[in-house]
């Protein structure tokens, strides 16, 4: 069986990181290889370099940030990607390149076809066989998350939030075949089994 990349994505509060924990459980319920990951911080390298965002002082630059982003992402392919696709697994990640196009590309201005040439650098060239974007209102989601302690891109203002969830609805509508766009704003159990059907039917398509 060969390794499939399913990559999670959305702006803050879409509830991804409670969605993939119950797509993987999922995964692993129909006898499937799951490794389950995300971005930045899927490796140690990543860990540090999410910490640098949190550093007192002027915040890196846009083009900074993405130089940061793709070396986590370069060490996140070589060590945990594609030796797990290697393996036959089904990778899940929470982040993977659509990130960097919406928040660094589509929110702070970013050339995006800079930061696509860099993908394609930092990862080899490797794309998701199947990207979901949970969408919802930035500011809904914001609401979401309003009780914890947020991080530098949570803090961010709104119009940024708003600027990021419309690049990934302009990725969705220029490639229909690999990124499926859902409702995060309904109930929880309703969207994890959208989740589902739609890795599912993916999965037994490449399985063919």
């Amino acid at each position: 069986m060969r390794g499939v990349l399913v990559t999670v994505e959305g702006v803050e509060g879409s509830g991804k990181t409670t969605q993939c924990v119950r797509l993987a459980e999922h995964l692993r319920r129909s006898q499937r290889q799951v490794v389950h990951t995300s971005e930045p911080d899927g490796t140690p390298l990543g860990i540090a370099i999410r910490s640098l965002f949190e550093h007192e002082g002027s915040p890196p630059t846009s083009l900074t940030q993405t130089f940061l982003f793709m070396a986590a992402r370069q060490q996140h392919v070589a060590e945990i990607i594609r030796p797990a696709l290697a393996r036959g697994a089904v990778v899940l990640s929470d982040r993977y390149t659509d990130a960097t196009v919406a928040y660094q590309g589509y929110g702070l201005g970013m050339d995006l076809q800079t930061i696509r040439d860099l993908n394609a650098l930092a990862t080899g060239g490797l794309l998701p066989d199947l990207t979901l974007v949970l969408d919802i209102e930035p500011a809904a989601g914001m609401r979401r998350i309003g009780g914890r302690r947020l991080d530098a891109f949570e803090r961010m203002d709104l119009a940024f939030h708003q600027r990021v969830r419309e690049g990934y609805l302009e990725m969705a509508r220029a490639e229909k075949n690999r990124v499926v766009v859902l409702r995060a704003d309904q109930a929880p159990d309703a969207l994890s089994a959208e989740i589902a059907r739609a890795v599912d039917e993916r999965l037994d398509r490449l399985d063919r």
